[in-house]
């Protein structure tokens, strides 16, 4: 049974998200990067910017991105993505995961509603989403740490009164 390719973008390609992403993805190998996209950074090679893949990509940040792959990775900065999938439009089958924090309390853009992307929490829902919200590294952290406390019925809660 052979494997199959998945076509991946990236939007904002230009950060430490961006570039952590883009150096993931390269090495991956069912994933073929089609285009890092970059306002900022348009023309200048990837490598340029995210000097650890020096030798591994001769990619170039392109203003534009391709709406035709399966997946898309938005590296924007926080507020933007949602207005970013508001004003594109991407076939219904397009997986949209965006690494900011926009849709982490489930906003909706573009007709579509996110899932809350830690595994630990949601796997099942993950699986079957096309449009996922990665959590942050604090809330990942955090949930990582009490998920099993609240499993095994360990958790309490506190109440406040007001008073000192």
């Amino acid at each position: 049974m052979g494997t199959t390719t998945i076509k991946a973008g990236i939007v904002g390609g230009a950060g430490y998200t961006g570039g952590e992403t883009v150096r993931l993805l390269l090495r991956h190998p069912n994933v073929e990067l089609v285009f890092v996209q970059s306002r900022s950074q348009q023309g200048k090679l990837v490598a340029s910017v995210h000097q650890d893949l020096t030798g591994e990509t001769e990619l170039k940040f392109s203003d534009r991105f391709d709406t035709s792959v399966d997946v898309i990775f938005l590296c924007l900065s926080h507020g933007e993505s949602k207005t970013f999938v508001d004003q594109n439009k991407f076939p219904e089958t397009t997986r949209i995961i965006d690494l900011g924090n926009d849709f982490r309390l489930g906003a909706t853009a573009g007709g579509r509603s996110f899932v809350y992307g830690l595994p630990e929490f949601q796997r099942d829902a993950i699986r079957k989403a096309r449009n996922i919200a990665n959590p942050g590294c604090f809330a990942t952290t955090i949930q990582l740490g009490l998920l099993p406390l609240a499993k095994a019925g360990k958790l309490k809660t506190f109440h406040t009164t007001g008073t000192t």
